[in-house]
């Protein structure tokens, strides 16, 4: 595969900075996230193409995200998410409005902004990467879990639209990551990494390296015929206890 654009929204930590390294030696690799600083740094040690601090809550975000980068995007990965666990009484406005805006509208906006210069060349990859919360639902996460099952219905509306100009749409839906997440002290507060893994089946935890994996073959030719398909990436977790 010749090298394309790739744009990797949320990739400045986790599984979108394991994506954006796992495509960096052989693609254009664009990344983005809040911190500017933090962004300049990453690019300098990984030779990523370039990068866009935005905040994706912001109006017109995923427009000014697609001006500043100044290049047609190939491969759209919507990767920026927010995670907010809180029974739904006690869930503030300010966190609904956040969690709506960045797991669901920016994604939207984002391919609206892509998908014109990918239907002129024929060609075009976009993956979102959902939640498992989003395919069987997750307590206390209403929110999470109403966003994210909103992403999977983008993919497949998507698919179905842009089936003919060889754009393909697919969502991966990983479940406990090995990430920044699990080490989170406040995520101790609620339930400890043993017990996260007795809920899943195969007791352990999903690494980020294994969503690049699979965002490497949805990409692929190999993988041209796979579209509007939700994929779980959940060690068994989709399945139950």
């Amino acid at each position: 595969m010749n090298k394309k654009n790739i744009l990797i929204t949320g990739s400045s930590q986790g599984i979108g900075l394991a994506i954006a390294k796992h495509f960096a030696a052989n693609h254009n690799v664009y990344i983005s996230g809040r911190y500017e600083d933090k962004l300049k740094k990453l690019c300098e040690e990984n030779k990523f193409a370039g990068y866009c601090a935005i905040d994706l809550t912001d109006f017109n975000a995923a427009e000014k995200l697609h001006m500043q980068l100044g290049v047609n995007i190939d491969i759209l990965i919507n990767n920026a998410g927010v995670y907010y666990y809180s029974a739904i009484e006690n869930m503030k406005k300010e966190d609904i409005q956040t969690s709506v805006k960045i797991n669901m509208l920016a994604p939207y906006e984002l391919s609206k902004f892509c998908i014109p210069y990918m239907k002129q060349q024929k060609w075009g990859r976009i993956i979102n990467i959902g939640s498992i919360s989003g395919v069987v639902g997750e307590a206390n996460a209403t929110v999470y879990t109403m966003t994210k099952s909103a992403l999977i219905g983008l993919t497949k509306s998507l698919a179905l639209e842009l089936a003919q100009d060889d754009i393909t749409v697919n969502i991966i839906n990983p479940g406990w990551v090995d990430t920044e997440l699990i080490n989170n002290e406040k995520l101790e507060e609620d339930f400890s990494k043993e017990e996260i893994l007795e809920t899943i089946p195969q007791r352990r935890f999903v690494t980020p390296e294994e969503i690049a994996n699979t965002c490497e073959f949805l990409i692929s030719d190999k993988a041209k015929t796979i579209t509007g398909q939700s994929i779980n990436i959940c060690a068994g977790l989709s399945l139950g206890c």
